[in-house]
């Protein structure tokens, strides 16, 4: 009986010692794939206008609308966070409003070259006053939804567009037809 004891006390160090190597090594890997996650995190920058291009085009359909693309230049992937703050000529007081039922599942990130959209409705007959602006302001957000730090001025399409109370921009979309579908 004792050496049955000894044998059951020497295998239960024996499996303590395994469970213990291989808890080791799961921690071990977890670390390494928390830190592989978190290089490839941080390799994905914030869109910005330093790092995309950005131009404005009018659209034939929906009437009164433009599309706005950014498409990134960069060497890295960025996130195009919600959407941009729009300044509808040099004198604009405040930015377009967001269309908040536009909203995506996730964060539109661009790899290079790529291209994200948001959809501008320039006025409504339900909004008020207006003017013909000629250039747009554009600035990125960040991931908590403030403006990232330079504004680009886009000349808008012949020589200038209407714009009233009621223009709104879309969230950042992946493609085009999303984003001038509401």
């Amino acid at each position: 009986m004792r050496i049955a004891t000894r044998f059951a006390s020497r295998t239960a160090a024996s499996s303590m010692v395994v469970a213990a190597a291989l808890a080791l090594v799961g921690f071990q890997a977890a670390g390494q794939t928390a830190s592989a996650a978190t290089t490839k995190a941080s390799s994905v920058v914030t869109c910005t206008t330093a790092n995309t291009k950005l131009t404005v085009t009018e659209v034939s359909r929906p009437i009164n609308h433009l599309l706005l693309k950014a498409t990134n230049t960069g060497s890295k992937p960025c996130y195009a966070y919600i959407a941009p703050f729009l300044r509808a000529g040099a004198d604009a007081q405040a930015p377009l409003s967001w269309a908040e039922e536009t909203t995506p599942q996730a964060v539109v990130t661009l790899k290079p070259g790529q291209s994200a959209y948001a959809g501008i409705t320039t006025y409504s007959p339900d909004g008020e006053g207006g003017a013909k602006e000629k250039t747009l302001g554009v600035f990125f957000t960040d991931r908590k939804g403030s403006a990232t730090a330079k504004e680009k001025t886009l000349k808008l399409p012949n020589g200038g567009v209407f714009f009233n109370s009621a223009a709104t921009v879309t969230y950042w979309q992946d493609n085009a037809a999303d984003a001038l579908s509401w």
